[in-house]
């Protein structure tokens, strides 16, 4: 027999479908956007190599070994409909808006409708999440189906925690750490012993005696299988395990340093408390709690379970601690799986103890909309806001300078750049431009680049990594020469400078918001020397 509780809850039906058309309308001008950062670095090369071979290795790029599950689903929007922008980012928001489907029920299940509405209003308005939800890449969707996970393993549904678990792990690797999480969860609740604080966290978590823990161990374990099968089959096509060399390098072994741990270890902490305005709710959670629950008519108002908390929290521990130790970019999109976690402990926290907490809410979530246009005055992703819109603006206008106004030279540039030139159909350019890649503008790279000037005859400048006008930390040098050991830190050069360097003058430049590109031409006589080296080369063949 179903209660009244759950009788009056609202169907999932119809939330998905409120909050797909909500998303869709909130994207609809970004709909038609190229393809960005790593979107055209790997996951929309690996989506096309497995539409046109049916490989689930991409041999376009070099296979990182993510799991193929986000590559599969945007190739079969691509069979259906077609090879377009619209498309992909069309099919990522149908995963967007199943992940907040998945947020809204963790939600409901943990606290109430009411804490459910708000917190996926604010999950949707969170800045990373926002800008992520169109993206082609596989952060969001192994977030969103962990979510679905934690709903079910709150539910008791083993048969529904094996499977929503298992789908994560195959949307991104790292996904197996919520499951990996509820097991350290669960085997403490075995061998602790059950006295003063602890005798209810584990009992009151699932309403089980704790002997019965032990079954509940078994479906978080079940994701490992397809997550070491799929291993299995990438090293038997590859080679390797975990991505290819460069990679596990990148992300694994050069990450294994105490002090870079501990850098590391304070930057997931900021982006799952505090970064782009998140700081604004977790500042009233704070202050809230030093007030009393609000009573309704003589019922207090209810608080989300402690051991639900707990659960909660020692999700978001270990995402903390794990992003801190791999990953050689510490990207916000990262701390995906957290970040809604503490969102839906924050909503509910002002629920309980502020009697107007709507809006309270209201103000955390125009100040999410106010960062997707605003830019923090400390370094970020241009992906965890709407300065992805601005950079790939940026990059269109100078690419279509570049391919109109020199169809056959030569370009030095940089990644991602050298892959927008050379793959027409990320939508940058009609046909591919040759080009010589260096790994940024700094003033190390461009220096290199000017011992064999001619070898191009132009060059598309940018910067590689936002840089804000007025730094919150541009007097802690020593700040700067730690990212620079740890986290690849670098300062681009200003066009005219890059510029003067390569021997060329600024033709077109543009810049938003602190984001810049520029297109340099070589020096009459460089293009004259390059030219006299073809044609040598030429009679040569001949």
């Amino acid at each position: 027999m179903i209660s009244p509780m759950r009788a009056s809850r609202p169907q999932p039906a119809l939330v998905f479908a409120v909050i797909f058309v909500t998303v869709f309308l909130l994207h609809a001008p970004l709909l038609q956007l190229p393809y960005f950062w790593d979107e055209a670095g790997y996951y929309i090369p690996a989506a096309r190599d497995l539409l046109l071979t049916g490989s689930l290795i991409p041999h376009t790029t070099v296979s990182n070994a993510h799991p193929p599950l986000v590559m599969a689903w945007i190739a079969l929007w691509w069979k259906a409909v077609g090879f377009a922008p619209l498309v992909t980012r069309s099919a990522m928001l149908v995963v967007a808006a199943f992940s907040l489907l998945g947020v809204f029920r963790l939600a409901e299940r943990a606290a109430n409708t009411q804490v459910a509405i708000a917190s996926t209003l604010c999950t949707a308005l969170y800045p990373v999440f926002f800008a992520q939800s169109s993206l082609a890449q596989v952060d969001l969707a192994a977030a969103g189906l962990a979510f679905w996970g934690l709903w079910a393993y709150l539910e008791h549904r083993p048969v529904a925690v094996a499977m929503w678990f298992s789908l994560a792990v195959l949307a991104k690797e790292t996904a197996i750490l919520a499951p990996v999480a509820l097991v350290a969860w669960e085997v403490l609740g075995l061998v602790l012993p059950k006295r003063g604080a602890l005798l209810g966290l584990w009992k009151n978590a699932d309403g089980l005696e704790s002997e019965r823990s032990a079954r509940r161990i078994v479906p978080l374990l079940i994701p490992l299988v397809p997550l070491t099968l799929w291993f299995a089959y990438h090293y038997l096509r590859t080679g390797y395990v975990f991505g290819n060399p460069e990679f596990f390098r990148y992300n694994v072994a050069a990450t294994l340093n105490p002090l870079r741990f501990v850098l590391a270890l304070g930057l997931r902490l900021w982006q799952a408390f505090g970064y782009l305005h998140l700081w604004l709710l977790t500042l009233g959670m704070l202050l809230a709690m030093l007030l009393p629950a609000v009573n309704d008519s003589g019922i207090v108002r209810s608080r989300i379970a402690i051991p639900v908390q707990m659960i909660f929290l020692v999700v978001v521990k270990v995402y903390v601690i794990a992003m801190a130790l791999i990953g050689g970019a510490v990207l916000a999109r990262y701390m995906l799986p957290a970040v809604p976690l503490v969102i839906i402990v924050g909503v509910s926290t002002l629920r309980r103890r502020l009697r107007y907490w709507p809006a309270a809410v209201a103000v955390v979530a125009v100040a999410f909309v106010a960062a997707w246009f605003w830019n923090p005055p400390y370094g970020f992703s241009p992906e965890d806001n709407l300065a992805c819109r601005d950079y790939i603006l940026l990059h269109q206008d100078g690419e279509r300078f570049l391919e109109a106004r020199y169809p056959m030279a030569h370009a030095l540039t940089a990644w991602p750049a050298s892959d927008e030139l050379t793959r027409p159909w990320l939508g940058y350019v009609t046909r591919p431009v040759q080009v010589v890649r260096i790994e940024d503008f700094s003033l190390e790279e461009v220096l290199s680049a000017a011992e064999f000037r001619s070898h191009f005859e132009v060059a598309l400048a940018f910067s590689t990594k936002y840089e804000p006008a007025h730094p919150l930390l541009d007097r802690w040098k020593a700040w700067e020469e730690l990212k620079r050991q740890f986290f690849g830190f670098h300062r681009d050069l200003p066009p005219g400078a890059v510029a003067h360097i390569l021997g060329g003058r600024v033709v077109f430049s543009e810049e938003r918001k602190g984001q810049w590109v520029a297109v340099i031409e070589m020096e009459r006589e460089e293009m004259q020397n390059a030219e006299l080296v073809s044609a040598v080369a030429e009679l040569g063949r001949r």
